[in-house]
């Protein structure tokens, strides 16, 4: 078995995930990762989604993502357009869209020591007060697929009066990295 898969085996029993690997957690619940994102045409995005600094990952605001990588639907404000089921699934697949970059940036989701900080962003209606029940669709998933110790992280969870390309959620985050 290879150093750096011995590695994050050990990484997971330590932390009372049995063997389990973050990848292996994904298949096992049916889920997969997103290509990078795709603007919408005529679009420049002249930044990186993920910026890796010493042993911390800064994570970009990401959207919910279809598994081509387009804008996922339905757009619009949670409490209007969109319920809080909703605002939560597009939520869940912010936490997919993020985590596709982090793989790409990292190479290996097991890299992650500590998710640390979290701000979820709600395009909300007028008088629209449940943006922790939205955004809870992220860290639900984050929490079960990293485990109570590295899942846990700080969080914030606001409404905004628009969202870029009208997406019901934007998230950005930073993890810790093993040494």
């Amino acid at each position: 078995m290879a150093t750096h898969a011995l590695n994050s085996l050990r990484r997971c029993a330590n932390i009372g995930i049995a063997m389990a690997l973050v990848e292996d957690r994904l298949r096992a619940l049916g889920l997969a990762l997103p290509p990078p994102p795709q603007p919408p045409p005529g679009v420049v995005l002249p930044f990186q989604f993920v910026r890796i600094v010493g042993h911390r990952a800064l994570i970009s605001g990401h959207g919910p993502q279809n598994p081509d990588g387009t804008l996922a639907e339905p757009r619009g404000k949670v409490g209007r357009d969109l319920t809080v089921e909703q605002g939560y699934a597009a939520a869940r697949l912010t936490a997919l869209s993020m985590l596709g970059s982090l793989k790409r940036a990292l190479g290996d989701l097991d890299r992650i020591a500590a998710w640390t900080r979290v701000f979820g962003m709600v395009n909300s209606a007028p008088g629209f007060q449940s943006q922790p029940s939205v955004v809870n669709g992220f860290s639900d998933l984050i929490l079960e697929l990293f485990g109570p110790d590295v899942g846990a992280h700080s969080r914030s969870a606001v409404g905004l009066a628009e969202l870029p390309f009208n997406i019901p959620v934007e998230i950005e985050g930073e993890v810790e990295l093993h040494a």
